[in-house]
């Protein structure tokens, strides 16, 4: 689940739309590296995002592709159960890891879908 909004100017940086999300919402926000995918800044450095953390299963990351255009995309923040519960990125893999990711896929996307839309809704609030 992703989607790209457009916020307000005030809020047109990560510092300063994450500082009004610590505010705005009583979910957790913390700014960290994009460990999800492998982004870099103009600098060649790991490029950072917003989390916005409803629980250890449940997150979105936020991050800037255009100056007040962001897109926000599910996540999942613990590092263990994204290993157990996430998309797998793997080139190959065998019938027992596609079945297994499609019974994940079935039984967690009602709960995403929800957690992504209450996260969504806290982060229109900075929209335009």
């Amino acid at each position: 689940m992703e989607k790209t909004m457009t916020v307000n100017q005030q809020y047109n940086s990560l510092d300063s739309l994450g500082d009004f999300l610590k505010t705005a919402a009583s979910f957790e926000c913390t700014k960290e590296y994009d460990r999800w995918e492998v982004r870099t800044d103009a600098n060649g450095q790991m490029a950072q995002c917003i989390v916005l953390k409803k629980s250890s299963m449940h997150a979105v990351k936020i991050y800037f592709t255009h100056e007040n255009s962001i897109q926000i995309k599910y996540v999942i923040p613990n590092s263990i159960m994204n290993a157990y519960f996430g998309k797998s990125v793997k080139a190959r893999r065998n019938i027992i890891e596609i079945i297994a990711e499609k019974i994940k896929e079935t039984i967690l996307a009602p709960a995403q879908k929800k957690a992504f839309l209450e996260l969504e809704a806290v982060i229109n609030k900075a929209a335009m």
